[in-house]
């Protein structure tokens, strides 16, 4: 494992988009408790229950301490999975989150070399001490795999970007730009270390993220693309609710974006859940915090089987040829976030 002077994009490395060909999806094994306070019973049966679900379509990789492997493994066996296609490594973690703390790999199409970027993690501005197990997973992971690693001293989580692979990237004002991540960097210093070491060129920026979303507005609870050109993102249409005004002026940002060719992007609707709520606080529910992988889209569900099977349907039009998997997630968001949330996908 070599540490690299020159940036990813100048030696030919690219974020590819979540529907491209991925090797494994990588998970961190849940076991704090302050994470869903109260509610934590049900949470590591979930993890397997998910887990068993993506090892149908390919590898699944788990960051976990050595003392939770053999628990954890027995959830897993339980829930059904090809025990084939799990592996579990020796890596403790303060949370569950990988998508945030885990790396983003990147690929150079010329070489098909895979390799690892690197940001800092620190739980979301500070809200969630302590985070120092966390920040060891990319190199860690970079190491188990013996992948190249890209090490940029810079706060950077996975679930506040979603790309194209073709270039674009989309990300929020109210994450990237917030005061407790980089307050020493500018809008065009950020948007250049994003060019820099995920291989895109445009960063389309939306405003605020949705009600209950701890994370200061995660672009994967809200607005996620499902082809180069094509974008779904979520509406509520309940004027009296709090995410009304948000997602709509969302949605007006989306139609006034333009793709390089100067087209409009294929914009689709995606309902919201009914709001959800634990403890009197409302809860990040969202159908856009789906996850892709080969072969097969694993969608949150909420109990809600009319709205639940509405957007199912819109991502079924969206990812034609794959599978629309449904997971009951009403629990899980009880910890603020879903699949797309506890996940990161490793490219082929």
């Amino acid at each position: 494992m070599t540490v690299a002077k020159k940036t990813p994009a100048a030696l030919g490395f690219r974020m590819p988009a979540e529907w491209e060909p991925q090797e494994a999806v990588w998970f961190s094994w849940p076991h704090n408790l302050k994470t869903w306070p109260g509610y934590f019973r049900p949470i590591p049966a979930k993890f397997a229950e998910i887990v068993a679900h993506v090892s149908r379509f390919e590898e699944v990789h788990i960051n976990a301490a050595h003392a939770l492997h053999k628990r954890a493994w027995s959830l897993i066996k339980k829930a059904g999975a090809d025990l084939t296609k799990v592996t579990l490594f020796d890596h403790p973690t303060n949370d569950a989150w990988c998508r945030d703390h885990g790396p983003i790999f990147v690929k150079n199409d010329k070489t098909s070399e895979v390799a690892v970027t690197d940001w800092e993690h620190n739980a979301w501005g500070g809200k969630y001490p302590p985070y120092d197990l966390d920040n060891t997973i990319p190199p860690k992971i970079a190491a188990a795999l013996g992948l190249r690693r890209f090490e940029k001293k810079m706060i950077m989580e996975g679930g506040s970007l979603d790309v194209n692979g073709a270039g674009l990237l989309l990300t929020t004002e109210s994450c990237l730009l917030n005061q407790n991540r980089n307050p020493s960097m500018s809008k065009t210093e950020i948007e250049q270390a994003l060019r820099d070491f995920l291989g895109v060129h445009t960063i389309h920026w939306l405003g605020d993220g949705i009600i209950g979303d701890d994370t200061d507005g995660h672009i994967d609870d809200m607005t996620r693309f499902f082809s180069a050109d094509g974008i779904v993102t979520v509406l509520e249409n309940n004027k009296r609710d709090k995410n009304y005004p948000i997602l709509l002026e969302n949605l007006e940002r989306l139609h006034a974006l333009r793709t390089p060719a100067g087209q409009k992007f294929k914009v689709v609707a995606l309902p919201m859940p009914k709001p959800c709520w634990c403890d009197g606080q409302q809860m990040p529910a969202s159908y856009a915090n789906f996850l892709v992988i080969n072969g097969a889209v694993l969608m949150p569900a909420f109990r809600q089987p009319k709205r639940d099977a509405e957007a199912a349907e819109v991502l079924g039009a969206c990812f034609p040829g794959r599978e629309i998997i449904p997971i009951d997630c009403l629990e899980l968001v009880w910890g603020l976030g879903t699949l797309h949330c506890i996940s990161q996908q490793q490219p082929k």
